[in-house]
C-alpha cells in the first residue's frame, strides 16, 4: 500500500533517550550561578542588619547616658525646679490658670525689674504665641507670704486711663478684674488703674506707671464708701515707646507689666485656723485664677482665658524626649523611703511601619550584646529638696527602630531579587529552555534514525511552538526547515528507487520474454545456442531479479559527448520507418546544432516519445520534429495530432507506471517509456516536458548547447 504526502498513517512519539549528566552541566551551573548570587544578597543583607544591630545598640548606649544628663541639667535649672516642685501641674482651661508654687518664698510686686526677672528665671509664665503676651500665676514656697497669689502679666496694652480719687464709675477708667475659684468658694476683685498718691501717671517721657487698686466685687461700679482690700496690691507700668515700629504716639499700643497680689481669704483662714494646714494648699491643682484687663467703654484688652496658651515647661515636657521603649522616673529623696514624683513613658515617634516578620528577624539576629535592657540616674539637689531621676532604656526598641528603617530598605533587597529572578526567568524560559527542548527533541530525532520509517521520523521535528523573530527562533525555525527538505529528498529518492525497481523489473520481464522464445527455436540441448541463451536468462535474472531499478539505472553508463542534434534528428527520421513508426516528418536546420548528449541514450529517449505519439495519432496523421535552439539550449519539439492530456496528468505522465491503462505491442501502456526518457535526458542534464496544443499534443526536449566537436 502506498500513501501520499497527506495520508501518512500516524507513527508512535519519538522515543526520548536517557541522557547523560554532562549534556546538563552547562543548565546546573546556570542555575547554580543565579541561586549563589540571591543566597549572597540575602546573606550580605543578613550581615549588613547584624553589625547594624550592634552599631545601633552602642550609639543608643551612648546617646542614653547623654539624655539623663541633658534631663538633670534641664532640672537644676529654675525652670526645671519649677517643673519638679509642680509635678502635677494643671493645664490652662476655659476657667483660667492653674496657680504654680515659686521656686522662692514671695515675690517682688512693686519692682517691675525683679518681678520681670523672677518670672524669666522661674519660667512660670503662660505664654499667648499670637501677641507675644504671658502671664505668671504662683504661690511662693513658705506659707509665711500669707496665703496670696502672685499675677504678673507682660502684655501689649492701649495707653492706660487712670480713675480720679472719688470716682465711682469704672467704665470710662482702665481697670482689672480678678476672679479666684478654690475648694471653699469663689472671690472676685475689681481693681482699678490709679496714679501713685499725688504724682501722675504719665511720667511725661510717654511711659505710664499706676497702682491698681483692688475692690471686693464685681461689675463696673464701686459701692459708694467701700473701702480696698488691704493686701491686695498692684502695679502697672507701660513703657514710653510703641510696641509696633510703625504705630505713632500718643495712642498707640505699649509694652506693659501688670503685677498683682491677690490674697485668697480661704487660704488666710485656713493657715492660721488651728491645727494650721500645711503649704502649698492640698487644693491648689483645683484653683483657679482668672486676669482680665479691662480698658474705656468696657473693652476687654486681656482674658487669660482665652484659647491658643501655651503651658510652660513642664515635667511632661520631658515625655517627649524619651524615646520608644524608655521610662523615666523621678523620686524625691528624704526619710527612709523615697516618693515617686512622676513616671514617664517614651511613645514611639513618626508614623514609621515596621514589617513584623522583619522585625523578629532583627530581634533574633546574633549580638555581643546579650542585655534587654539599660539603666542611668542622676541625682538632683535643689532648694526644695533632692531628686533622683532615673532612665531605663529598652534596647529591644532599638532593633524595633531599626526594623523600621530596615523595612524601608528592604524593598531594595526585594527590588534586586526580583531583578535576579526576572534575569533567571528570562535566560531560562528564553534561551535555556528553549536550547534544552531543540536538544531533547535533536537527540530523539538521532536515537530514533534507526527506525524504519526514518524518511518520515525526519519531519517530526515540531518546533511550532519556539518560532520566533530571535535567535532561537530562527536556528529552530532553520533547523526545522533543513530537516523538512532532507526528508522530502530521501522520500523523492526512495519513490524514485521503487519507481527504478518497478521499471528495471518490467524490462527485465521485456527481454526474458523474446529470450522464451529463443529458448524454444533453440530448446535442444545439443543445439549450440542452446547454451548461450540460457547464460543469457541467467544474466538477466541476476542482473534484473535481484537489483533494485535504482541501482541498474545509477549503474548504467551514460558518455556525454558533443552530438549533432541536426544531423541526429535527420537519420531517426529516416530510420524511422524500419521502427514501424510512418509519416515522421523532420526539416533539417541546414547547419550543425551542437548539444551535449549520448547518442544511444537520446535515440531511446526519441524512440519512447515517437511510441507514445505514434499510438495516440489518427491514422495517417504526421507526426512532426522541429529544431531551435538559442546561445545556451537547444530545443526539440515532437508535435502529434490526437487526444489532449489530462491538465492534472501533465507533470505526471513521467512517473513510472502511470499510464491510460491500455498496454500496446511489444509491452507498451506500461507507463515505462516516459519514465526512462525522463531519467535520460535528467543522466544528459536536459529535460522534458509534455504541453496539450490546438488539436494534438507536443513533447518539448531541452538539451545544452555544446561546443561542435573538431573533425577526427
Amino acid at each position: 500500500m502506498k500513501f501520499g504526502p497527506l495520508d501518512l498513517p500516524s507513527l508512535p512519539a519519538l522515543t526520548l533517550p536517557r541522557l547523560p549528566l554532562s549534556a546538563f552541566r552547562r543548565r546546573i551551573v546556570f542555575h547554580g550561578v543565579f541561586l549563589l548570587l540571591a543566597l549572597a544578597v540575602v546573606v550580605l543583607a543578613l550581615t549588613l542588619l547584624a553589625e547594624e544591630k550592634q552599631r545601633s545598640r552602642e550609639r543608643y548606649e551612648a546617646g542614653f547616658k547623654q539624655t539623663v544628663s541633658t534631663m538633670a541639667a534641664q532640672l537644676r535649672h529654675p525652670t526645671g525646679q519649677l517643673a519638679l516642685i509642680n509635678a502635677d501641674a494643671v493645664a490652662p482651661s476655659a476657667k483660667g490658670l492653674a496657680p504654680v508654687v515659686l521656686p522662692f518664698s514671695a515675690l517682688d510686686y512693686s519692682d517691675p525689674f525683679k518681678a520681670r526677672q523672677a518670672v524669666e528665671m522661674s519660667g512660670c509664665a503662660v505664654h499667648w504665641p499670637d501677641d507675644g503676651g504671658q502671664l505668671c500665676v504662683g504661690v511662693g514656697n513658705s506659707a509665711y507670704a500669707g496665703g496670696v497669689v502672685y499675677l504678673v502679666a507682660d502684655l501689649v496694652l492701649p495707653p492706660a486711663v487712670a480713675r480720679e480719687p472719688g470716682t465711682l464709675d469704672l467704665a470710662p477708667v482702665s481697670h482689672a478684674v480678678v476672679r479666684a475659684e478654690t475648694a471653699g468658694g469663689a472671690e472676685q476683685w475689681v481693681a482699678p488703674f490709679e496714679a501713685p498718691g499725688d504724682a501722675p501717671a504719665d511720667l511725661g517721657d510717654g511711659g505710664l506707671r499706676g497702682r491698681v487698686t483692688g475692690f471686693a466685687g464685681e461689675g463696673n461700679a464701686l459701692v459708694k464708701g467701700s473701702l480696698p482690700v488691704r493686701d491686695f496690691r498692684g502695679w502697672l507700668w507701660q513703657e514710653p515707646g510703641c510696641a509696633q515700629p510703625d504705630q505713632v504716639l500718643p495712642g498707640c499700643a505699649r509694652r506693659s507689666l501688670l503685677s498683682l497680689r491677690v490674697p485668697i481669704e480661704a487660704w488666710r483662714a485656713a493657715l492660721f485656723a488651728s491645727p494650721a494646714r500645711t503649704w502649698p494648699p492640698a487644693d491648689l491643682g483645683r484653683t483657679t485664677l482668672r486676669l482680665q484687663w479691662i480698658g474705656p467703654e468696657g473693652a476687654v484688652q486681656f482674658d487669660s482665658a482665652r484659647a491658643g496658651a501655651v503651658q510652660p515647661f513642664s515635667l511632661q515636657h520631658l515625655a517627649t524626649t524619651l524615646s520608644a521603649g524608655e521610662v523615666l522616673r523621678i523620686q524625691r529623696l528624704g526619710g527612709d523611703a523615697a516618693r515617686l514624683v512622676t513616671q514617664l513613658r517614651g511613645q514611639a515617634q513618626g508614623d514609621e511601619v515596621a514589617a513584623p516578620w522583619l522585625t523578629r528577624l532583627i530581634l533574633r539576629l546574633p549580638s555581643d550584646d546579650t542585655r534587654t535592657q539599660v539603666q542611668a540616674s542622676e541625682t538632683i539637689t535643689s532648694s526644695s529638696g533632692r531628686y533622683r531621676l532615673t532612665l531605663t532604656g529598652d534596647l529591644a526598641s532599638v532593633d524595633r527602630q531599626l526594623s523600621a528603617t530596615a523595612t524601608r530598605m528592604s524593598w531594595y533587597v526585594g527590588a534586586m531579587l526580583g531583578a535576579i529572578v526576572l534575569a533567571w526567568l528570562f535566560i531560562e524560559l528564553g534561551l535555556i529552555r528553549p536550547v534544552a527542548l531543540l536538544t531533547k527533541r535533536a537527540a530523539a530525532l538521532n536515537y530514533n534514525m534507526q527506525d524504519p520509517q526514518v524518511e518520515r521520523r525526519l519531519g517530526e521535528l515540531d518546533v511550532s511552538d519556539m518560532a520566533g523573530r530571535d535567535e532561537m527562533g530562527i536556528l529552530a525555525s532553520t533547523l526545522a526547515a533543513l530537516l523538512q527538505r532532507v526528508k522530502e529528498g530521501v522520500r523523492r529518492e526512495h519513490l524514485r528507487n521503487e519507481q527504478e525497481r518497478d521499471m528495471w523489473h518490467a524490462v527485465g520481464h521485456e527481454i526474458m520474454s523474446p529470450l522464451q522464445s529463443l529458448m524454444v527455436l533453440h530448446g535442444q540441448p545439443q543445439d549450440p545456442s542452446h547454451r548461450y541463451v540460457h547464460r543469457m536468462q541467467q544474466a538477466v535474472r541476476v542482473l534484473y531479479g535481484t537489483a533494485s531499478p535504482s541501482e541498474a539505472i545509477t549503474s548504467a553508463t551514460v558518455e556525454v559527448d558533443a552530438l549533432d542534434i541536426d544531423n541526429f534528428l535527420r537519420h531517426v527520421a529516416e530510420n524511422a520507418p524500419y521502427a514501424g513508426i510512418a509519416d515522421v516528418v523532420y526539416t533539417p536546420a541546414g547547419a550543425p546544432v551542437w548539444v551535449q548528449a549520448d547518442e544511444h541514450s537520446l535515440e531511446d529517449v526519441v524512440t519512447h516519445v515517437l511510441r507514445n505519439a505514434d499510438r495516440y495519432r489518427p491514422v495517417g496523421s504526421a507526426i512532426t520534429l522541429a529544431l531551435s535552439a538559442d546561445e545556451t539550449m537547444a530545443t526539440l519539439r515532437i508535435h502529434n495530432f490526437g487526444p489532449a492530456i489530462a491538465e492534472e496528468l501533465l507533470d505526471k505522465i513521467f512517473e513510472y507506471g502511470v499510464s491510460d491503462g491500455a498496454a500496446g505491442a511489444q509491452g507498451e501502456g506500461r507507463g515505462q517509456g516516459l519514465f526512462v526518457a525522463r531519467t535520460y535526458m535528467a543522466k544528459m542534464g536536459g529535460t522534458i516536458t509534455a504541453t496539450n496544443t490546438e488539436g494534438g499534443v507536443a513533447f518539448l526536449l531541452r538539451l545544452p548547447r555544446a561546443t561542435a566537436r573538431s573533425p577526427a
